[in-house]
């Protein structure tokens, strides 16, 4: 176990884990798994898409090697698109030509993407069998590998299809941003602002007081642990109180319900998922001014922050009427009510369920 990494327990009943986060840690993965039991001539199946395979594949193949664990590479489109069944079958394919066991394991190399679709054949061949989440993209790293959700997209929405499968194991390098490109970079920046609002406000001053967030090159080492730390440490602790989304973890789809909207309406791969989730923040900072529950200086120095990383924060042109309809296909709508995560304050909002239609066009005519 290296000693300068850093350990976040997720401790749930039934499943805990750990998110390590360390330089160089996909070197040890093999070390790593020992650490959590499992044992030499274990099958894994990595799922990786070609990009990330290129720089990390050989590492993490080698490691898993010296470790006497039977590893096999199955690369996968890149894309959200992606994100479908024949993914799914594809992996299952594999699994069953690998004779993966239920005590065998999936291994996810890559986004936020790979994450979803390997996390989801994880839960759903021989009715579940291991996943270790290895994210190399900033939003998955402080996200979409954390907490056990998993799926794909149905034709009518994002992620209507899926489950719950918490991971063995959450391995997080600093070290894979550097072959990021800029842009995906600046996605993830909108979920780490998303945490500094939602429950975290001396994350949310830090990265103000920072000269510059978009851009890799100019954040110090230090600092980007840090920010990686905190913004797991959140979601971390939201999962260990409701891990199946009843309650509390409703507050992580903070700026998400308008940004699926943006997501569905514009055609996935058009915004980047951080994109659409930074301008779903804008819009609903917006509706909390709108209702009194948060003050008009607070939403303008969300809006600078998210600008500050380079990130989009003016509302698409969608027409209004598309908007409210794709609205009711979210998954949190309840009786017909569309339900918004609103700011109270800068680390502090609410889950509000009663919010009209009437309300929501006065909200996108003064964004739009």
């Amino acid at each position: 176990m290296n000693k300068d990494n850093h350990h976040i327990k997720v401790s749930l009943t039934n499943n805990p884990y750990e998110i390590v986060i360390g330089k160089s840690s996909l070197e040890s993965i093999g070390d790593e798994l020992f650490n959590i039991g499992f044992r030499e001539g274990l099958k894994v199946l990595v799922v990786s898409n070609k990009e990330v395979s290129d720089h990390y594949g050989d590492c993490i193949i080698k490691s898993l090697i010296k470790s006497k664990f039977k590893p096999k590479l199955l690369i996968i489109k890149a894309g959200e698109d992606q994100k479908n069944q024949s993914s799914i079958d594809l992996i299952h394919n594999v699994a069953y030509e690998a004779r993966l066991e239920r005590g065998s394991l999936m291994i996810a190399l890559g986004g936020g993407v790979i994450g979803d679709i390997t996390g989801f054949a994880a839960a759903t061949w021989l009715r579940g069998v291991n996943v270790v989440q290895i994210p190399t993209t900033l939003l998955a790293m402080v996200d979409a590998s954390i907490g056990g959700k998993t799926g794909i997209n149905h034709s009518k929405g994002k992620n209507l299809i899926g489950a719950f499968h918490q991971p063995r194991l959450v391995l997080i390098d600093p070290k894979t941003l550097i072959t990021l490109p800029s842009r995906e970079f600046k996605a993830g920046m909108a979920e780490i602002i998303k945490y500094g609002v939602i429950s975290d406000f001396e994350l949310f001053d830090l990265l103000e007081r920072q000269e510059n967030i978009s851009d890799l090159s100019n954040i110090k080492e230090k600092l980007l642990i840090e920010i990686i730390k905190r913004s797991a440490k959140s979601k971390a602790e939201i999962v260990i109180k409701d891990e199946k989304e009843s309650g509390v973890r409703a507050f992580l789809n903070y700026g998400h319900t308008f940004g699926h909207v943006i997501e569905n309406l514009c055609g996935y791969g058009k915004w980047l998922h951080g994109e659409a989730v930074a301008m779903g923040m804008v819009a609903v900072g917006q509706l909390a001014v709108q209702r009194g529950l948060w003050k008009e200086d607070n939403a303008k120095r969300q809006k600078r922050l998210i600008e500050k990383a380079g990130l989009p924060s003016n509302w698409p042109k969608l027409e209004i009427e598309s908007v409210l309809s794709s609205l009711q296909g979210d998954k949190k709508v309840k009786n017909g009510k569309v339900s918004f995560v609103m700011p109270l304050k800068i680390g502090d909002v609410k889950l509000f369920n009663n919010i009209s239609n009437k309300e929501i066009r006065e909200c996108l005519k003064k964004i739009s």
